[in-house]
């Protein structure tokens, strides 16, 4: 049996500033009929930056949706039509004040592929320049310095739970280590 599921029909929904909703009516691989309800992004970026010391920045702030602060790794929405590399540079000057000599593309997250077209694009940066952070309007963060050792723990224990930054971590410190 072939898994693909055919647009038959879509109907927008919602269209807001960040996302916008869709339904659409599918034939499955049987033959039957279906809805997918997909809410549709432009995508993101999730940039992990690491110093000559092994150490990185990660950003905490307020998540609305959560109710609660995050620790998460600098990230943002990529501009229509921007490349996701230059994105990266942008959301990590903006959050972190640094500058990457070097950006390592490390593949992408699809955070909910059942429900979501958003595809974040995981990127590490190295050869470091320290700056001035500029936040966009309206966004408030701290950035805050640890050892890659202790965002290890921190995973581990539950205190970082953001899956785009635990991701992240996995990639790049297999790729420090030399395994991909």
């Amino acid at each position: 049996m072939e898994l693909f599921e055919k647009s038959l029909s879509t109907k927008h929904i919602f269209s807001g500033a960040v996302f916008s909703v869709r339904r659409d009516e599918i034939e499955l691989p049987d033959g039957r009929r279906g809805v997918r309800d997909i809410v549709e992004t432009g995508g993101a970026v999730a940039v992990l930056p690491v110093d000559e010391d092994g150490n990185t920045i990660l950003v905490r702030q307020y998540r609305y949706a959560q109710g609660r602060e995050l620790l998460e790794a600098a990230a943002g929405k990529l501009e229509k039509g921007e490349p996701p590399i230059a994105c990266a540079g942008r959301e990590l000057k903006e959050e972190t004040g640094l500058t990457a000599g070097r950006l390592v593309s490390l593949g992408v997250l699809r955070p909910s592929p059942a429900i979501l077209t958003e595809v974040v694009h995981l990127y590490l940066a190295l050869d470091l320049r320290e700056g001035e952070s500029r936040p966009d309007e309206g966004e408030f963060l701290s950035a805050e310095k640890y050892s890659l050792r202790r965002v290890h723990e921190m995973i581990l224990r539950g205190e970082i739970d953001d899956a785009k930054t635990i991701a992240l971590y996995y990639k790049a410190a297999d790729y420090l280590d030399g395994r991909i």
